[in-house]
């Protein structure tokens, strides 16, 4: 096995006592230049790396945060990591990412995790619209701010976007271009995302003078391209083809894209497309994808600087706050042809 160096060879290498090296490695303006700078000599010659797990129980507080989404596999959740990673890293704080996959089962086997190593907080996107995964963390007194997801602000802190209006501008832009055969592509009607995207959708045709019943709607097994390219199909089966379709992800909107193309379908010649992220990947499409852009880096930033504060010196001052912000539509290619 291995072995690991401890505090007290450090100090016997160095001919300190144990106290100094707590010192050095803690409160190094307490120590001489000389001495401090023998113990770090004896330090980086054995290889010494203090015990994190053992300062967090004497401090009675981790240096860790979690963030639990719901599909690592989307590089949306990517740049809400990386956002929420930038304010975690400027406090010297580490990050934890897991992935639910979207699964109520996984979310509650990681928030299991959490409360027993006692992180200092979570960032989580819920799979659970039940709510009883997070009723059951809540027992743990673990601060959480919910990102992508509104949360009532007396219950906690959450950073999302208006995805009612999100649907509302993919579909009032689709109507703009003549098209009043639309479909909508979601993910699990479960989500809150999706149901939101929805109600939007059928807002904007109600500003139209169309129902609900103009809008198609397949509902796919997940959020990812796979599960695109299936609805795709399913669309090219329907007997009346809608001349325009809203997916709830860009993902999705790549797989019917993919789908479209192998059925020879032009985009946006026959089929207009209107993806909701803008993922890096909505620009560099075949066809370059007409997308409702998240501001996902911000809304991980926000989110971890919620949490920071509700877990800081000064939370005793902190007040639960509900940020809600609004989506913007980018306009490419995948959804401009005339309708003849």
């Amino acid at each position: 096995m291995a072995h690991t160096v401890g505090i007290k060879e450090v100090a016997r290498q160095a001919g300190v006592s144990v106290g100094t090296v707590s010192n050095v490695i803690n409160r190094p303006h307490m120590v001489a230049e000389e001495t401090r700078q023998r113990v770090q000599e004896a330090i980086a010659e054995l290889g010494y790396v203090r015990s994190e797990s053992a300062r967090q129980l004497r401090a009675g507080q981790s240096r860790i945060i979690a963030l639990l989404v719901l599909d690592m596999g989307n590089p949306f959740f990517v740049d809400v990591a990386s956002g929420a990673e930038r304010v975690a890293r400027a406090s010297k704080l580490g990050v934890m990412l897991c992935n639910s996959a979207q699964s109520t089962s996984e979310e509650s086997d990681y928030l299991s995790l959490f409360a027993e190593q006692r992180v200092r907080g979570v960032l989580v996107t819920p799979a659970d619209m039940s709510g009883r995964n997070l009723a059951d963390f809540r027992r743990h007194g673990i601060p959480f701010v919910f990102v992508d997801r509104v949360l009532p602000s007396a219950e906690g802190c959450s950073v999302s976007v208006n995805d009612v209006l999100g649907g509302t501008l993919a579909v009032r832009h689709l109507l703009a271009q003549g098209h009043t055969s639309v479909a909508y592509v979601s993910g699990p009607m479960s989500l809150k995302q999706c149901q939101d995207r929805k109600e939007g959708a059928v807002a904007a045709l109600a500003e139209a003078g169309l129902g609900e019943d103009a809008l198609r709607h397949v509902e796919a097994e997940r959020l990812d391209v796979a599960s695109g390219r299936d609805a795709g199909a399913r669309l090219l089966g329907m007997p009346a083809r809608p001349s325009a379709v809203f997916c709830a992800n860009d993902l999705l909107a790549l797989g019917v894209l993919q789908a479209l193309f192998a059925a020879g379908v032009g985009v946006p010649d026959e089929v207009a497309l209107v993806g909701y992220d803008d993922i890096e990947f909505a620009a560099a499409a075949a066809v370059p994808l007409t997308s409702v852009r998240q501001p996902a880096v911000r809304m991980g930033r926000q989110a971890a600087e919620l949490l920071l504060e509700e877990t800081g010196e000064d939370a005793g001052l902190h007040r639960h706050q509900r940020i809600v912000l609004d989506p913007e539509l980018i306009v490419r290619q995948s959804s401009l042809a005339e309708r003849r």
